[in-house]
């Protein structure tokens, strides 16, 4: 079963924002070198098959290929109608000239390290970040501004970062702000102390990690605010139909239980006519709080089986039978 071809089909805005995201996001990484060379046309290749595919949110980061991806980004959507798609990207991590430089990156992207990452949630970081964003881009604005991985600088995120970014939300010179994390503790934080209105979410609700469900996501409905799923995949062994063993698991190789139980999930999916994969790609749209899912792409071959699992509907009775079994934690909503 599919969904009918308007797929990209609004799920909701961005908290009070007016911002409205396409149910598929655009995730950036990929197109900025990510663990292989992308050559320059592929990467508009895929920006042009999301676009055709009806994809309107696209997400990218300075730490992504050290601005890489933001500069091929900008430069696709470039001559499309600035008010037709929504783009984020993400500051804390100031680019500097690497004084010892290498000759390749050590953050995993394959790019020349001539620049290197400067931690940095002041106000003055702050603003500096989204204009070298804009200049890379090449845009006028930035729809979406996230806080990028905050995790050991909590008190100049929350005391410095979020005020600077909600004065230019309240100047309109952007539209929505937030904080992009792999934890969900401390992302709750800011949904509950700070003026965020949503969060990127990265692997903590998804087929083998619904830890969110005791933080960010009561904390998201709670407060009226929103929530972009990523990292659905949990870094590899989600994105495969049949797990096995030297797969990852959040950036590491999978512990042997941690593989048994998505061959337990894999079992059922197949059972029920649908695939792990993408089982993977709609189980965050479960709870009400998520308003979208980004995932990595880099091809347009990787942009049409992305696009394609999120057209498959999962069948009747899938998230029941994987809580009954114990493989979904018993308060997933379903």
């Amino acid at each position: 079963m599919t969904r009918p071809q308007e797929h990209a089909r609004h799920r909701g805005s961005i908290a009070d924002t007016g911002l409205e995201l396409t149910e598929l996001g655009f995730g950036g990484s990929v197109i900025g070198n990510l663990y292989r060379v992308s050559p320059d046309e592929d990467a508009a290749a895929a920006v042009d098959v999301a676009w055709n595919a009806g994809i309107r949110y696209f997400d990218t980061a300075p730490h992504y290929g050290l601005g890489l991806s933001e500069h091929r980004l900008g430069l696709a959507l470039r001559e499309r109608r600035r008010d037709s798609y929504v783009i984020s990207s993400k500051v804390g991590r100031l680019l500097v000239p690497n004084e010892v430089p290498r000759g390749v990156d050590s953050e995993g992207f394959v790019v020349r390290d001539d620049l290197c990452r400067q931690w940095d949630f002041s106000r003055d970081g702050v603003l500096r970040s989204i204009e070298e964003t804009l200049r890379r881009t090449g845009l006028d604005r930035l729809d979406i501004v996230y806080l990028h991985d905050p995790d050991d600088h909590w008190r100049q995120a929350a005391d410095h970062a979020m005020p600077a970014l909600a004065d230019l939300r309240g100047q309109g010179v952007v539209s929505a702000i937030g904080v992009g994390m792999n934890q969900s503790a401390m992302l709750a934080r800011f949904l509950r102390e700070t003026a965020a209105d949503v969060v990127m979410l990265a692997g903590r609700y998804t087929l083998l990690d619904q830890s969110a469900l005791d933080d960010v996501l009561p904390a998201a409905q709670e407060h009226g605010k929103s929530v972009v799923a990523a990292g659905v995949f949990n870094s590899g062994l989600l994105a495969h139909d049949r797990p096995a063993q030297g797969m990852t698991y959040d950036y590491r190789a999978a512990p042997a239980q941690i593989v048994a139980r998505a061959q337990a999930i894999a079992e059922v999916c197949e059972w029920h006519g649908s695939s792990l994969r993408a089982a993977a790609v709609s189980f965050p749209f479960t709870h009400a709080a998520v308003a979208n899912v980004t995932l990595g792409m880099g091809t347009a071959a990787h942009v049409l089986q992305n696009v394609d699992l999120h057209r498959q509907v999962p069948p009747p009775g899938l998230w029941a039978d994987l809580r009954a079994r114990g493989l979904l934690r018993r308060d997933v909503p379903v």
